[in-house]
């Protein structure tokens, strides 16, 4: 298993994105931090293979821990998750060692095809580790297992609907199992039914849910909606 110290200053940003981390296979959350004070005794605390570092955090930057760890001797990898789009933090972020870089707001899918790129990544170390020495060949291998392919960008969300309940809404059909009408996605989420359908027609549209219809005795067939695995 690989494990992840995923770092945000945002309590339920962090959640969202352990609870991402969470499933994909091969990677499990060993610890959160929402400032770089916590992050840092994290690592030091525990063996930690892969920090998902914000770079906005209130005592210091992303950038400033990374510098920090590695004065340290920590070679922990890094994936920065953030917000920060300017040119020059990508560049000290690239300069610093990170492995990726993923602007927010993201999909899963978006994280889920960095981290498996990171677990090949692995992967062909150990394979070419065994030799002792890398010829170019095994080189290349190494870098290349770090090329991603873009994940297919989401809709962007239609006026009057917020990242929070989808992400809510998303999250309760997932931990369902089965598919859920609006009454009880609405029943579970604390939404009003109206709200509810209106969130799952898009999802639907967009591909993250699937449609079915309930026949009953009487009456029109009955929507029910399942999260897609992405």
């Amino acid at each position: 298993m690989i494990d992840v110290l995923v770092v945000d200053d945002d309590f339920r940003v962090a959640e969202i994105n352990a609870k991402y981390v969470g499933k994909v296979p091969g990677f499990r959350v060993a610890a959160r931090a929402h400032s770089a004070a916590q992050a840092l005794a994290a690592v030091e605390r525990a063996p930690i293979d892969l920090v998902l570092l914000d770079h906005y955090l209130p005592d210091q930057t992303g950038l400033e821990l990374v510098h920090r760890m590695r004065e340290r001797g920590h070679g922990t990898d890094v994936i920065m998750i953030t917000a920060a789009g300017d040119v020059a933090t990508v560049q000290a972020a690239m300069r610093l060692g990170a492995l990726h870089y993923l602007v927010k707001p993201f999909t899963f899918a978006a994280l889920r095809t960095r981290l498996d790129s990171y677990a090949a990544l692995r992967r062909t170390v150990d394979r070419v580790g065994g030799r002792g020495v890398a010829g170019q060949e095994q080189v290349d291998r190494i870098f290349g297992a770090l090329r991603t392919t873009p994940a297919v960008s989401s809709p962007r969300l239609p006026s009057g609907h917020s990242e929070p309940t989808t992400d809510l809404i998303c999250e309760v059909l997932h931990r369902a199992g089965q598919p859920l009408s609006a009454h009880e996605v609405a029943a579970k989420t604390g939404l009003s039914r109206s709200t509810a359908q209106r969130y799952l027609r898009h999802l639907e549209q967009a591909g993250r849910l699937r449609l079915s219809l309930k026949y009953g005795d009487t009456g029109r067939p009955e929507h029910r909606y399942a999260w897609v695995a992405p």
